[in-house]
């Protein structure tokens, strides 16, 4: 079931001046409704609220919720969650599953053709579900490289499992020529400071997988895209109000145990009918901002 030791919390636009004045929240079924115009609210509220949020939950011993778009505007509300160690559904987890189909979903409506185009993967920590998503990369693209500052460690655990599968992969931390023809740059988990380090294809799609990444080139003209969206098989069922507040991609990945192995994991994605719906990205608002029919 949807929401099962799950709590989602959002705001009330025009509370009334009782629950306003003492911060008295509501709490309807496994939803937290904070007492609270966004924009009219100070850092001393943010903490009282996030300080009987945690009274809340601990009496539920609910440890993962999810946030409304709009409340995720409150920083420090957010910052004290964290704090209380709190898992905040992000969706970045489902997104690096979702990977192949944001690529996918780019060659689709960008019509480019896969045995032309060329992927940059910029990842440290390689997990399993990276893994498995290069194995199927290098096999549908015109070439895959891998770019990383653990030579050693990349080198030793994985490029001779995919040597042994007849893949080739380069794997290299060139910064001046890596990333210069690439067409398609999956970042997996470079920040800022460091993607900024590499010469970059000026036309280049980035795909930021784990947080908000900013290009300082002045010369890129590309798509950095820091965002995106999912359909699944009857999600309208949730309701309109959560459907309005709430992103799709963090109440779905929020049903989902992050321990499950990859071929399960795409074996219930298959079964939900999961899409990407949406990327957002600069230098292009979206993409495309419509669902596939």
């Amino acid at each position: 079931m949807w929401g099962d030791f799950l709590y989602y919390i959002q705001e009330n636009d025009k509370p009334n001046w009782l629950n306003n004045k003492f911060n008295i929240l509501k709490l309807e079924n496994n939803k937290i409704i904070l007492p609270i115009d966004i924009n009219k609210i100070n850092n001393k509220k943010e903490q009282k609220l996030a300080e009987k949020t945690k009274k809340i939950l601990d009496k539920t011993h609910s440890k993962k919720i999810i946030v409304s778009k709009e409340t995720k505007q409150l920083t420090n509300y957010i910052n004290c969650l964290h704090s209380y160690n709190f898992e905040i559904v992000d969706s970045k987890w489902l997104f690096e599953v979702l990977s192949v189909k944001a690529l996918d979903f780019i060659v689709e409506k960008r019509n480019m053709k896969k045995e032309e185009t060329k992927v940059g993967i910029l990842v440290n920590d390689l997990t399993q579900i990276t893994l498995e998503n290069i194995r199927k990369i290098a096999k549908e693209y015109k070439s895959v490289g891998i770019v990383t500052n653990h030579m050693e460690r990349l080198k030793k655990l994985e490029e001779q499992i995919l040597e042994d599968e007849g893949i080739i992969i380069n794997i290299t931390n060139n910064k001046r020529k890596s990333l210069n023809k690439v067409d398609l740059i999956l970042n997996i988990d470079f920040p800022s400071e460091l993607i900024n380090k590499y010469n970059i294809n000026d036309d280049a799609i980035i795909i930021n997988i784990k947080g908000k990444v900013k290009i300082n080139k002045k010369r890129f003209k590309g798509i950095n895209i820091n965002d995106y969206e999912i359909k699944f098989e009857n999600h309208d069922n949730l309701g309109r109000d959560i459907l309005s507040k709430y992103k799709m991609a963090e109440i779905y990945e929020a049903k989902l145990y992050k321990k499950t192995p990859y071929k399960s994991i795409m074996d219930i994605l298959k079964k939900d009918n999961v899409e990407i719906l949406m990327l957002q990205g600069k230098n292009m608002r979206y993409i495309l901002a419509i669902s596939k029919n």
